[in-house]
Parts: C-alpha cells; structure tokens; sequence
C-alpha cells in the first residue's frame, strides 16, 4: 500500500500512512486480480438501480448515474440502457452496513463504494455505502466522482497507481464539469472493449488530461519545498517527492498527504522547521499546516504577513533555517520576513540580492548547502556564499530522470 501510493516502504505505521489509510476510497482491493478475460463479451450493456439513498432525490441520481455512464460510452463503442423492472448486467444499490456480499460497509467514511468484476450473478454490480453524506457537489461525498470510478470497476478495470487517474483507490473530489477520464484510464479501458468510433472528433475538442511526466524537458514547477529529509515539487494537484529511503521519485496527489483544503496550482511552499509548519500561498490566500492538519483560522490573505496591498501574489518563497527567516519573491523584488518576530522587512531588488537570478521566479529551494531557483523548464544552482549562480540545467534535474519510451499515446485503431 505505501508503495501503491508513493509513500517510503518501510513496512511500518508512520504518520503519513496512518493519514492515508485514514482517507476515503473504494472498498476494492489494489491488488485485485484483474485481467482482460474479466470483461463483458456484449457491446450493450444494461443497468438498473434497485434502491436508492434516503438523503438525495431518486431523479437526480437517475441522473448522475446516466451521466457517469456516458463518460466511458464516450470513449469505448459500448452502448449503456437502463432498466427498470427486468433483470440487468449490472445492478446498482444503496446498502448499510453488512449486506450479505462479504463486504460490509463501515459507516460514515472509509469504505464509500465498491464493485465486483463482470460476469453473472453479482458480477458487474455496483454498491454504495447508503450511510455517507452523498452530495451533488463539494460538499461531503460527491456521487458523480465516486460512480465514474465504480463503474470503471463494474467495466473490468482495476485500480490504477497513477493519481490523475478516475481509477486512482483513494477519493479525490474533482467538480462536475472538469472531471474527465484520464489518458490512462482512456488507454485502460480501450485496450479491453476497443474504441468509439467517434472518440478522435470529441479528444480533440477536450483531450483526456495526461499526468504529469517528471522526464517532459519542458516540465516547470508551481512550487519546491522541503520537508524534513525530502525535497517536494508540485505541479498542478500533483507533486513528486525527492526522499532518501525511496527507491524512484514517484508522483502522488497533494491531497494525498494534506487536507482536501490545500488547493492546486499553488504558487509557493515553504517548511518552517523550527515551527514545525508548512506553509502554502495561492493568489492573496496562504494555509498553515501543523502535523498534517490545517490550523484554525486559514486560510488568511497575505496582507497579514505584512505585504502591501500592491502584492496580489507570491511567486516563490525560500526559508533560511539558520537566521530563521523566510525570503518571498514577487515580481523584481524580494522581501525578508522574520519568523521570529513575525515583521516584514522593505523590499530590495532580486538582482541586488541575489545576482544572477532570473526574475519573475517558479520556486525556491534550499538543497545540500545551495539554493535552487526555477524559472519555467530551467533550474538555477546558486552559491549563497560566494552569491553567484554556479551552474543552470534542466528544471527537473533534481528528480533524476531517466529517459524512458512513454507509451501514453494514442492511435486510431483497436489495438
């Protein structure tokens, strides 16, 4: 499991795999021994929904399940029916508790939803725990997020290590309109039952979105910080995380490791390690985090930190453990705050600062005794004591990449 969700596999119950076990996802095993005999043999496939949730409309969940359905009609040449009154390959529900399939549901949390493979009987069919706060949107647990996955599950498909994927285990609430099958769930799935014939005409109005490829030589970062032994890069709702005791620098969720609340496409990060604290900034809003878990009161506008009302944003922020100060950078400046006496200093000049260093600034990072500046695909190795930058290479050097043949294409035809 730790190495399922890219967490250092020592075997043993630290606090980040005690807060991922914590989170919410589907009751299907990771490991689960799918294969491409363990799918439907008809090109239509029917459903039905023998009972429904005491908490949402009936009619709206008719709905949502139509609309999930379509997401994988869109991109595979099966045709989905719904049924009422006779019998249908895939039976969907709303149970509580144990209902007599060898898989109780545990209550609020935890287990949301689980599937079974495709074939008679129970084969194909679909339950929801019937004790979760289901929603329509942000709020609680969002039905259509969790159903596109489930349904996935009840096609044959099995969970997918890669984060950006529908078929990812652990619940990841992405909004209605922006949630899309990824190109790995899009390849998964056509590998098994082929493609639509109209697939190519609607990817090229909306392509699947493709996870983030730490070997793309035009990667860019949104943020770089430290914690503890690591070093992480974020990228969009992604980040990689550089750690001693990992085998290869895997990538994962942000919400993986910290609350829901932090959001994506952040603009800077910093560990304040005599605080014990993460501190993140998007836009004029920055969060705290202590122990994995978002302090009372965040998030807060930047103002508080004390930059003036022209600062709409931080485009970079850098902690200095021994003078226990953070520099954040905005635009041409830079500013010293002091985390002692919780004061911002006047801005000065980056050039004057720090000479050599392009400006406006991705990231900031302290690593091994220099300092790390990204700006787009370019990393700047910088000297703080002889203050000049000593040498320049690719943006995700650091993530010691190895080139390898991506498959994550795709082509007409059925492979």
């Amino acid at each position: 499991m730790q190495r399922f969700f890219g967490l250092p596999a020592s075997g043993e119950l630290t606090e980040e795999t005690l807060a991922v076990m914590r989170k919410p996802r589907c009751g299907l095993s990771d490991a689960e021994p799918f294969g491409e005999t363990l799918r439907w043999k008809q090109s239509t496939l029917s459903y039905k929904v023998s009972s429904y949730s005491p908490i949402i409309p009936a009619s709206q969940v008719k709905k949502v399940f139509k609309e999930a359905w379509k997401l994988w009609a869109d991109v595979t040449p099966i045709h989905f029916r719904k049924r009422s009154r006779r019998e249908a390959d895939i039976v969907i529900s709303f149970y509580s508790g144990d209902h007599e399939d060898h898989s109780p549901f545990d209550g609020k949390g935890g287990i949301l939803a689980h599937a079974f493979l495709p074939g008679f009987g129970i084969g194909g069919d679909v339950h929801f725990d019937a004790d979760e706060d289901w929603s329509f949107n942000a709020t609680g647990y969002n039905l259509f997020s969790v159903a596109v996955h489930e349904f996935g599950h009840a096609l044959g498909l099995p969970h997918s290590p890669d984060p950006g994927a529908v078929m990812y285990p652990a619940y990841n609430f992405v909004p209605k309109s922006d949630l899309q099958l990824s190109l790995r769930d899009v390849k998964d799935v056509q590998h098994m039952y082929g493609i639509n014939p109209n697939f190519f005409s609607l990817s090229l109005k909306r392509p699947p979105p493709r996870t983030p490829d730490k070997c793309d030589p035009d990667l860019s970062f949104d943020a770089v910080t430290e914690l503890q032994q690591e070093v992480l890069f974020f990228k969009d709702r992604f980040m990689w995380r550089k750690h001693p005791n990992f085998d290869k620098i895997g990538i994962t969720l942000i919400n993986s490791l910290w609350p829901d609340s932090i959001p994506s496409k952040l603009d800077a990060a910093y560990q304040n390690v005599e605080m014990n604290l993460m501190v993140f900034f998007k836009g004029d809003q920055y969060w705290v985090i202590r122990q994995l878990r978002l302090e009372d009161g965040f998030p807060k506008n930047i103002s508080s930190l004390g930059f003036p009302p022209r600062v709409k944003s931080v485009d970079a922020a850098l902690h200095i453990r021994n003078d226990r100060h953070t520099v954040f950078f905005t635009g041409h400046e830079c500013w010293r705050y002091n985390e002692v006496n919780n004061t911002m200093e006047s801005p000065t000049a980056v050039a004057q600062q720090w000479p050599g260093v392009p400006t406006p600034l991705d990231a900031a990072v302290s690593y091994e005794g220099f300092v790390y500046f990204f700006k787009g695909n370019v990393q700047y190795k910088y000297d703080p004591e002889a203050k000049h930058v000593v040498s320049t290479r690719p943006a995700n050097d650091l993530l010691e990449c190895e080139i390898e043949a991506n498959n994550d294409t795709l082509t007409e035809g059925r492979r």
